[in-house]
C-alpha cells in the first residue's frame, strides 16, 4: 500500500493484494493420494483512491480491478479405479489411481469497478445534518467450467463373502464405467459479463444533542447476460414438449409435469423473455439516543432490507450442464447384461487407456442427452429484512452492549427435481421419480427462488479497550441465536418435496445456539505483546433426511439434538514483538499458535434414526471434518515504514 498526501486537500492511495496458493486436498478417508486434485488459485486485486477534501464535503473516488480463479485441477491424469462393495455404485471403498472428472473446474472473476462517495457535514435545517451518498459500477467477466472429459471412472466389484454368486476378492475386470462427453460443438463452460450497478443516499440527522437519526435508501441492479439472452436449446425444448413417459395417462412430458404442479412455460426461454430484477430497493431507517446526555448511556435500533445476489456458481449451471453428458455403459463380462449401444458392452483392456474420448464410440456422443438444469424465467434477487434494538454504555474505562436482533431472509436460489410420474405424483412408494426424465435426458433440475431463514439474536458485550498507558484490554461476548428454516443458507439443492414451499420450518445447523468469545491482551517486556482467545460454543443440531418409513412412506427433513455441552472449543495464543529498526522501520515478528489445546472440534455426524419407532440418536463421526485446524504453529514478519 502506497499513500501520496498532494497539498493539504488530496491524497492518493494506491494498494495491491497478491495471492497464489497451490496444494493437494482430497487426500485421505477413501481417497489415495494418487487419486487427489491440485488446487491452483490465484488472486489479484488493486485499487486506487483519491480523497478530496472541501471545506464543507468529503470525496471519495475509487477504481478498483481484480482478477481471481479458483481452479481445481487433476494431481493424476488417467483412468480412476473406483472399488465398492459388490456391484452398488453408491458404496465406495476406495478411489485410485487417478483424480475424478468431476473434480476438475474452473471459476473465475475478472474486470474493473468505479466508485464515488461524497460527504456533506454542514448542512442544517432542523438540526445537522450529514448526508452520505454513493454510485458504484462494476463491470466483471464471468467463467465457470465445472466437470471435465478427463479421467473415466472404472467401477470395480469387491467381495468379502457377503454376495453370493459372485467371484470372491477383487474383480479384475470393472463392472461399469461412468465418463462424461461435450454435446458436439458444444462446450461445458460458459463466460459472460455481468455489470453490476449501486446507488444510495443517507442522511445522518442530528435532530437534538441526544437524538440522531439514520435514514437512508440503496438501489442495486445486476444484469447477467447469460441468464437473460439464454434461449433453452430446441432439443430440451422438443423433449419437455414430446410424449410423456407413459403417453396412456399423460400424452406429453409437458402435461405429466402440469399434472405435478410444474408449468414448464416458466423455465423455456427464447432470449426475450427474461428480465433483470429492478425493483431492488433497499430503505433503512435507524436511531441512537443518548439517555444521559453524555454517551455514558445510548439506546439504539434500526430497521432496514439488504440485498444479496444470485450467485454465478448457479446461475450458468444451465449451459454447463446442457454441454455436457454423462455416460454409465455397464460390461457384459461382470454384469451379465446384453450388449447394446449406449448401455452395455462387451470388455476391451483398450477402454482403460483410451480416455473418454476411446469411450466415445460406445455411446452416441453427436446428440444433447445429459441433465437437465432450467432456472425460472422470473427469478427475484434474494433479501433479507433486519430488525434491531440495544443499548451501549460506558462505565469508567469499560464499554457494555446488549442487542436484540431479527433477521428474515427470503428468496434465495434452490434446484429442485422436476421429475414427474405420469400422473403427475412426486412420490409413489416411497420414491421419487428419477426414472421419469425427459425422453432421451437425464434428470431435470429446476432452479427457483424460495429458500428462507429467521434468525432472532441476543447479543451481550463488555470490553476494556487496550491502552498503551495501561498495557492490557479484554473483552467478551456471548450470542444466543436461535435459526429456522425450510433450508440452510448453503443448501440449494433440495430433492426430498416436490417444491421448496413443502419443505417444514427446522432448527438450522447453522449458527449454534450458544456462543461466547473472550479475549486478552498483555504488555510484556521488550516491546512482547501477549494475547489469547478463547471459543467456546454449544453443538447445533444436526440437520438430515429422515427415512420415509417413520412418517408414512414419505422422507422428511428433520433437526436432531447432537450431544455434548461444547461443539466447538479452541483456545489461541500469540505472541509478537516490535523491534525498531530506525525511527521511521520497524519490523513485527509474530507467532500465532491456533487450537493450543489440540481440542477435536468434529462437525460431522452420524445418526441412528431408531427401530421400529422414530427414536433418533446422533453421535460425532470420528473421520468426519473439523470446525477448526488442529493444534498450528504460525510464524510471521511485516516490515512497517
Amino acid at each position: 500500500k502506497l499513500s501520496w498526501d498532494i497539498g493539504e486537500n488530496d491524497r492518493l492511495e494506491l494498494s495491491a493484494k497478491i495471492r497464489r496458493e497451490d496444494g493437494r486436498s482430497n487426500v485421505g478417508d477413501i481417497t489415495t493420494a494418487d487419486a487427489a486434485k491440485n488446487n491452483d488459485n490465484t488472486e489479484d486485486r488493486f485499487d486506487l483512491s483519491w480523497d478530496h477534501y472541501g471545506q464543507s464535503f468529503l470525496n471519495v473516488f475509487r477504481f478498483t480491478y481484480e482478477d481471481v480463479l479458483f481452479n481445481p485441477t487433476a494431481y493424476s491424469i488417467g483412468s480412476q479405479s473406483v472399488y465398492t462393495e459388490g456391484q452398488n455404485q453408491d458404496r465406495v471403498i476406495l478411489f485410485d489411481d487417478a483424480t475424478s472428472g468431476l473434480a476438475i473446474q474452473r471459476k473465475g472473476q475478472k474486470g474493473p469497478a468505479i466508485q464515488n462517495d461524497i460527504t456533506f457535514n454542514s448542512l442544517e435545517w432542523n438540526g445537522d445534518h450529514v448526508i452520505k451518498a454513493g454510485i458504484k459500477y462494476k463491470e466483471i467477466e464471468l467463467t465457470q467450467s465445472e466437470n471435465s472429459t478427463a479421467n473415466p471412472a472404472f467401477y470395480y466389484s469387491v467381495n468379502a463373502g457377503q454376495f453370493t454368486g459372485m467371484p470372491l476378492g477383487t474383480s479384475a475386470i470393472p463392472y461399469q464405467v461412468r465418463f462424461n462427453l461435450p454435446f458436439a460443438g458444444a462446450t461445458p463452460s460458459v463466460t459472460t459479463t455481468s455489470k453490476q450497478l449501486g446507488l444510495y443516499i443517507q442522511d445522518d440527522w442530528n435532530v437534538t444533542d441526544r437524538l440522531q437519526l439514520n435514514i437512508g435508501l440503496r438501489w442495486d441492479y445486476e444484469e447477467t447476460p447469460s441468464y437473460v439472452d439464454h434461449v433453452t436449446p430446441a432439443e430440451v425444448v422438443a423433449a419437455l414438449t414430446g410424449p410423456g413417459t407413459n403417453p396412456a395417462i399423460s400424452a406429453t412430458y409437458a402435461e405429466q409435469l402440469a399434472k405435478g404442479g410444474v408449468d414448464i412455460n416458466d423455465y423455456i426461454s427464447n432470449g426475450n423473455n427474461r428480465k433483470a430484477d429492478k425493483d431492488n430497493f433497499a430503505p433503512r431507517l435507524g436511531f441512537s439516543y443518548d439517555l444521559s446526555g453524555d454517551e455514558r448511556h445510548v439506546l439504539f435500533g434500526g430497521i432496514g432490507r439488504s440485498y444479496d445476489r444470485n450467485l454465478y456458481d448457479y446461475m450458468g449451471l444451465e449451459q454447463v450442464k446442457s454441454a455436457l453428458s454423462g455416460y454409465t455403459i455397464r460390461f457384459s463380462d461382470t454384469t451379465g447384461c446384453t450388449p447394446a449401444p449406449g448401455s452395455c458392452a462387451a470388455w476391451n483392456p483398450a477402454y482403460l487407456t483410451g480416455g473418454a474420448e476411446g469411450l466415445a464410440g460406445l455411446v452416441t456422443s453427436n446428440v444433447r442427452n445429459g441433465e437437465i438444469d432450467l432456472l425460472n424465467n422470473d427469478l427475484v434477487t434474494p433479501y433479507s429484512d433486519q430488525f434491531s434494538i440495544g443499548m451501549r454504555n460506558s462505565v469508567g474505562e469499560w464499554n457494555t452492549s446488549a442487542t436484540l436482533a431479527y433477521i428474515h431472509s427470503k428468496e434465495g436460489l434452490v434446484f429442485t427435481l422436476g421429475n414427474r410420474y405420469p400422473n403427475g405424483d412426486f412420490w409413489q412408494n416411497g420414491s421419487q421419480p428419477w426414472g421419469h426424465t425427459p425422453p432421451g435426458f437425464g434428470a431435470l433440475i429446476l432452479g427457483n427462488n424460495g429458500i428462507e431463514t429467521k434468525t432472532a439474536q441476543l447479543l451481550l458485550s463488555a470490553d476494556k479497550p487496550y491502552t498503551k498507558e495501561s498495557g492490557w484490554g479484554v473483552s467478551a461476548a456471548y450470542t444466543y441465536s436461535h435459526a429456522r428454516g425450510n433450508r440452510g443458507g448453503d443448501e440449494h439443492y433440495a430433492f426430498d418435496a416436490a417444491t421448496i414451499e413443502q419443505y417444514p420450518f427446522i432448527d438450522l445447523k447453522a449458527v449454534p445456539e450458544h456462543r461466547l468469545v473472550l479475549t486478552g491482551i498483555y504488555d510484556l517486556p521488550w516491546h512482547i505483546t501477549a494475547s489469547a482467545k478463547v471459543t467456546l460454543a454449544t453443538p447445533p443440531p444436526a440437520n438430515d433426511i429422515a427415512p420415509g418409513s417413520y412418517f408414512g412412506g414419505i422422507p422428511r427433513p428433520v433437526a436432531v439434538d447432537a450431544p455434548g455441552t461444547f461443539g466447538h472449543k479452541q483456545v489461541d495464543l500469540s505472541l509478537s514483538k516490535d523491534m525498531f529498526v530506525t525511527e521511521n522501520v520497524t519490523v513485527q515478528v509474530r507467532a500465532d499458535l491456533i487450537n493450543a489445546f489440540n481440542y477435536d472440534n468434529l462437525n460431522g455426524y452420524l445418526i441412528n434414526w431408531g427401530g421400529a419407532s422414530y427414536d433418533p440418536q446422533v453421535s460425532y463421526n470420528p473421520y468426519g471434518s473439523q470446525y477448526a485446524p488442529p493444534r498450528t504453529l504460525f510464524l510471521s514478519a511485516r516490515v512497517i515504514w
